[in-house]
């Protein structure tokens, strides 16, 4: 596995730092997430591959405890606001001292210095401080968030897993760790990188006029005969002329693709055809075919599409639940998945620290005095 023996302590927090941790973790990380004693139980599904320690972070001994595992760590994972580790004295002037190879990649909402930077905030602020909201809404109506698939995931979890791993690459060459800021309204601001240096060309116009933006009708999605819905992405000429001939509208009879001020009446057009066929009849038109168009499956359908059960694109977890399998696929050393999506809080706490070579007599000094529960060992 291309990331074997790199060892990772992921702070426990919301989302995004979940999400880096379960990337490097199929990749082969050894991962332990730190969970809060008593405070804070994780059930966010983004488990998979970890182990988890439960430390209470308040008792002097709970931090020197994540002191000593950091010793021995190539990566930790902060998902708090600006300072908190720092409070904690864990910050990454005190633990990249005492290990100068250590990554030490800070995750959070607006980055660690600026007026928002010790502001709460969720993936529909970030989205919107970057920017990219105001772009994302049909003709007339009010921005709408993408769920918290930009910020949470995409320009945070994503980036710090990125950032981690380049870091790492770099170490090889110099030996040092380093700081990785990887904050999601950056993040999502640079996942957004085409839509900001194309605004000329492709977002011109108010948001839902667009040729990307459900402006365009052929670039949009369609309600079939049976209440379900197809997606269209007929965007090149060619493309178009495989959707018209599939739909059996002659070309004679609608305004040419690219007139903008007659985009309603082919909107109405292609609107009615769709709404005449059901969405199995689309799929018989169009599978197989360049005219871009496919059906929009629900999250119980898509992993039993034949093309998704073809490439193993979902896979059954340890604990029965249907999730994405890793991507991208490596060729010679492949992510692996299998294993429960969620990780009990502290169910290794015991385990985790025999092998960083606790004594038994200072783990049972531990559980009396509250830094870890008793008896938290595996059954």
């Amino acid at each position: 596995m291309a990331l074997k023996g790199i060892a990772v302590l992921e702070i426990a927090g919301l989302a995004p730092a979940p999400f880096a941790g379960m990337i490097l973790a199929d990749f082969g990380a050894k991962v332990i997430r730190v969970d809060r004693l008593g405070k804070f139980k994780p059930s966010d599904g983004l488990s998979r591959g970890k182990r988890s320690i439960a430390i209470n972070l308040r008792h002097p001994k709970g931090i020197k405890t994540v002191k000593h595992l950091s010793k021995t760590s190539d990566v930790i994972i902060d998902p708090f606001r600006p300072g908190v580790m720092e409070k904690m004295g864990l910050g990454p002037e005190v633990l990249m001292k005492e290990n100068r190879g250590l990554i030490y990649a800070r995750l959070s909402g607006y980055g660690q210095s600026g007026p928002y930077k010790d502001m709460a905030g969720h993936d529909i602020n970030y989205i919107a401080t970057s920017g990219l909201l105001s772009a994302i809404s049909r003709s007339g109506e009010r921005p709408l968030p993408p769920l918290n698939l930009l910020a949470d995931f995409a320009g945070g979890g994503l980036m710090c897993a990125f950032g981690v791993v380049t870091a790492l690459l770099e170490r090889q060459k110099s030996g040092l760790g380093q700081v990785v800021d990887a904050n999601l309204t950056a993040g999502a601001g640079y996942v957004g990188s085409f839509v900001y240096s194309q605004r000329s060309q492709f977002f011109s116009n108010p948001p839902g006029h667009n040729l990307l933006d459900t402006g365009a009708p052929f670039y949009d999605t369609y309600e079939t005969k049976d209440g379900q819905y197809v997606a269209v992405g007929a965007l090149e000429p060619q493309f178009f002329k495989a959707l018209i001939t599939g739909l059996k509208i002659d070309e004679n009879n609608i305004p040419n693709q690219l007139d903008i001020e007659k985009w309603p009446q082919l909107r109405k057009v292609l609107k009615e055809r769709f709404k005449s066929l059901t969405r199995a009849e689309v799929e018989s038109i169009f599978d197989g075919t360049d005219a871009c168009v496919t059906p929009v499956l629900d999250m119980d359908e898509a992993p039993q599409h034949p093309h998704n059960k073809m490439n193993q694109s979902f896979h059954t977890s340890g604990d029965g639940v249907t999730v994405p399998s890793p991507a991208p696929k490596l060729s010679r050393t492949p992510a692996t998945y299998g294993s429960k999506m969620n990780v009990e809080s502290g169910e290794d706490t015991r385990e985790i620290l025999e092998q960083h070579g606790f004594t038994e007599h200072y783990i049972r000094d531990l559980e009396d005095e509250g830094v870890i529960n008793k008896h938290s060992s595996k059954l």
